[in-house]
């Protein structure tokens, strides 16, 4: 398997052709062509130049006010290296390549960093790969953009992390591992990137954390001490091979399905490393390159990528306020994923009407259906609806569920309920990847379960979220100038504003003012055309915090003319 592009093919005339961040073959735009984030800057060109290469003194810059040799561009951007075979998307390499550069002190902080058409010029890639790593750096918080000087080094990450000695760079290794890599299918989609340093910021409206005060320490450390004990140790000590916690899956079938109304049996259940690993499982046991599948549009971006690398081509299917749309006809389609208690990102709840007719027109059709039960357990107005693989009709149903997404979504952990025949295969899938989960924290879950402690967690929880709920839509209500419809449940709130609005612009500007806000675009089919929407989690953010936030937000969308 050969080298299709490397950046040390480099210092090509313009008019080139090169690969664009979707790994397709197009023609370098013309020197003379607009930049529309920072391109233009007035910076004298010798200026970007020392910002490329701190170590240049003074008079260096004086004596070269012309463009440096080539070989010295070569030595400044050697640690660069992009390849198109290794199945990421060229621009991700490059917003990892440049976020390295930034943290081991490879570009001045105080000099702006060199321009799209200068990165586009040096290391042959087209500026909309390079302008698509720096919106990825400027929505992580990793640069700021300053109006007409062009992007630099976001302070605050220099003082998060001493940078490494600049030797301490790695260099070429011997061997071209990216030769080695097979290609990944579905790697230009684009993914959900998390602001890391979220705790950060005065105001986190991020989804899928918890506030960590919430989290029952001494009764987990109670359960985790409980289960070193005599006759526990030994299940939490043994090599299970396929097998899972017989308490565990006792208690899940006792205990927890039973609120969703499923009745199940041990036979029924696999616990996994979260409804992410569930996914991954399913996915590798009945999906290949022959499948289509059917996915919610906007909908849950991961499970978009995990069924893309099997090679099954996806079909979205449109949701409203009342949940997925159902097409016509299911005909043709191998399997259906949908969130129907708390869709992701929108948080609606597919009605019970749409639940039935899915169900008989898939049951008709012999498409499977992935039912992933996303945050079912919070809902704060209206009556909870029944799991799909509660009704009748529902054998063909495939049901994940989370013992941790609440709880600490770190401690990954979750469960499959389905066929037997199902079941018994994706534990011989598991058996071959990670063997089991890990049967300390499973001996821990069944007594944490089992005292009661975790249905009391999850009713405390619950009023405090229900609570948060009521204060981020009274302030979106008074602060924010667009219509906002609450959703029953979940931990989120989804936000569709105005055409012009950018939310990649938004989410770069609220984190310049400590506001932690999710973009939207990521979740659609076609992100291009959906960039007026976002999305503000409100589990771990304080209450107190909230209402003073969305004033911020809102001052902020002021601020854009919006």
């Amino acid at each position: 398997m050969g080298r299709i592009r490397n950046c040390s093919h480099r210092f090509q005339p313009s008019g080139r052709a090169e690969h664009d961040f979707h790994g397709n073959n197009r023609q370098q735009n013309a020197p003379g062509s607009s930049c529309a984030h920072g391109g233009s800057s007035p910076v004298p060109p010798e200026q970007k130049f020392h910002a490329l290469n701190p170590a240049l003194s003074d008079a260096d810059m004086t004596n070269n006010s012309q463009k440096p040799a080539p070989e010295v561009y070569e030595q400044i951007l050697a640690p660069i290296s992009i390849s198109s075979e290794v199945g990421e998307p060229l621009y991700r390499q490059l917003r990892r390549a440049l976020e390295h550069q930034i943290r081991v002190g490879g570009f001045a902080p105080d000099a702006p960093l060199p321009s799209s058409r200068e990165l586009s010029r040096e290391l042959g890639l087209s500026r909309n790969t390079v302008n698509a790593a720096f919106q990825e750096l400027l929505a992580c918080g990793i640069i700021e953009s300053h109006a007409r000087r062009g992007y630099f080094i976001n302070a605050q990450i220099l003082d998060a992390s001493a940078p490494l000695p600049h030797n301490a760079v790695v260099g070429p290794t011997a061997i071209d591992w990216s030769q080695h890599i097979r290609p990944r299918v579905g790697a230009d989609r684009p993914e959900i990137t998390k602001v890391s340093n979220w705790r950060e910021h005065r105001y986190p409206f991020v989804a899928g954390q918890v506030d960590e005060r919430d989290f029952p320490r001494l009764a987990w450390a109670r359960a985790l001490r409980d289960a070193l004990d005599p006759p526990h140790l030994h299940y939490s000590l043994r090599d299970s091979v396929d097998e899972d916690d017989p308490y565990l899956i006792d208690v899940l079938c006792r205990r927890v399905l039973p609120s969703r109304g499923i009745v199940a049996e041990p036979k029924n259940v696999l616990i996994t490393a979260g409804s992410q690993q569930g996914l991954d499982l399913l996915a590798q046991t009945i999906m290949d390159s022959r499948s289509t599948v059917a996915v919610e549009d906007p909908g849950y971006v991961d499970a978009r990528h995990t069924f893309a690398r099997t090679g099954a081509e996806l079909r979205p299917l449109d949701v409203d306020e009342h949940g997925l749309i159902p097409p016509e006809s299911f005909a043709g389609l191998d399997a259906l994923y949908l969130t129907p208690s708390h869709h992701s990102p929108t948080n609606v709840t597919l009605s019970v009407s749409r639940r039935r007719t899915i169900l008989d027109a898939t049951l008709a059709s012999g498409t499977l259906v992935i039912e992933d039960d996303y945050d079912s357990e919070f809902r704060y107005r209206g009556k909870p609806t029944p799991a799909l693989k509660a009704l009748p009709n529902s054998a063909h149903v495939v049901y994940l569920g989370s013992f941790t997404k609440f709880l600490a979504p770190g401690l990954r952990m979750g469960y499959i309920v389905g066929d037997p025949v199902i079941i018994a295969e994706l534990r011989s899938q598991r058996r071959y990847r990670i063997r089991h989960i890990a049967g300390h924290p499973q001996r821990a879950m069944a007594m944490l379960i089992d005292s009661g402690q975790y249905h009391r967690t999850i009713s405390r929880r619950r009023t405090q979220l229900q609570r948060k709920w009521r204060l981020l839509v009274e302030a979106l209500e008074k602060y924010l100038p667009w219509d906002v419809s609450a959703p029953p449940g979940g931990v989120s709130v989804w936000i569709r504003g105005p055409q012009e609005l950018d939310c990649i612009e938004l989410q770069a500007a609220c984190l310049r003012e400590g506001v932690v806000i999710e973009r939207g675009d990521v979740f659609f089919d076609d992100p291009s055309t959906h960039r007026n929407f976002f999305r503000l989690g409100f589990a771990a953010i304080d209450a107190a915090a909230i209402e003073p936030g969305i004033r911020r937000l809102a001052k902020i969308v002021h601020g854009l003319g919006l």
